[in-house]
């Protein structure tokens, strides 16, 4: 009798070599002895149709996807969660027996559940939450917040047309906040998030004043290279709470790892060092 193929499951992005998420999934492999395997694979876009029925027909459980596959993936699911809908992109693809594919967005998800973990304290309904940005990454968080019950969205993007367009799409809850006022629209927010790439590794700092904060914010920031950019350490300095963003990215991956591998895997200090030495 032959032993049953081990588990397979990859992540999809145009260039690749980047991504983290091979030595995040490995890390769980190991820690939980499972005999599977995760691979990066990188696959330009117009091949990224052809791809995904070719990772469902040798058996691959189910893969994610990364830039710049995200919307692409969502139009091309044969089935979609209300979640990823909502976002309008997918992160985590499911295939099916019929070679199509569940396509779901985990990382309003993992913005919460990072939060969660890292500010027990933290209560999303406490009072409005700042956003800035308005790309693919401020829908997801967007998207977790007003499911929490965020009263209140300020909303600032240095193209306004961007922030419009989310309003249109979330609804009143938010509000829109012009760039040049963004810090003094950090009054009375019990959240505040940067989801630009500003501050990250190659690209020029944020430079958000928290003169009108409150102390009793938290400040977060999706940036995790470098771990504590300049936006979490002035957030410090003024006394707020600071949570960084590699807990979005360890956290997002927890419903893919369990649907392909069968277990519901754990975010600790462990898996954190592991990435970090990574």
């Amino acid at each position: 009798m032959s032993a049953a193929p081990p588990p397979l499951a990859a992540v999809l992005g145009w260039p690749i070599g980047h991504s983290r998420s091979p030595a995040l999934h490995g890390h769980w492999l190991r820690r939980y002895g499972i005999a599977g395997h995760y691979i990066p694979v990188a696959l330009a876009p117009e091949d990224l149709e052809d791809g995904l029925h070719a990772l469902a027909r040798l058996g691959f459980r189910g893969c994610n996807v990364t830039l710049p596959h995200k919307e692409a993936a969502l139009a091309l699911a044969a089935e979609a969660t209300d979640l990823a809908r909502e976002i309008g992109s997918a992160n985590t693809l499911t295939f099916r027996e019929d070679g199509g594919f569940l396509a779901d967005n985990t990382d309003a998800y993992g913005f919460v559940a990072n939060l969660r973990q890292s500010a027990p304290q933290w209560r999303a309904d406490a009072g409005p939450a700042l956003v800035l940005g308005a790309g693919g990454a401020a829908r997801a968080v967007i998207a977790g917040l007003l499911a929490e019950r965020t009263p209140e969205i300020r909303l600032a993007n240095r193209t306004r047309a961007r922030a419009e367009d989310l309003r249109a799409h979330f609804g009143p809850r938010l509000s829109l906040v012009d760039w040049e006022a963004a810090p003094e629209a950090a009054a009375g927010a019990a959240t505040i998030v940067n989801t630009t790439s500003l501050g990250m590794e190659g690209q020029p700092p944020l430079g958000f004043g928290f003169h009108a904060a409150a102390p009793a914010a938290l400040a977060t920031d999706i940036v995790y290279r470098p771990l504590d950019t300049a936006f979490l350490i002035d957030a410090r300095r003024r006394g707020l709470t600071t949570v960084d963003g590699l807990g979005m990215l360890l956290h997002q991956a927890v419903p893919g790892f369990e649907r392909w591998f069968g277990r519901r895997p754990e975010v600790d200090a462990e898996l954190r060092a592991a990435l970090l030495d990574a």
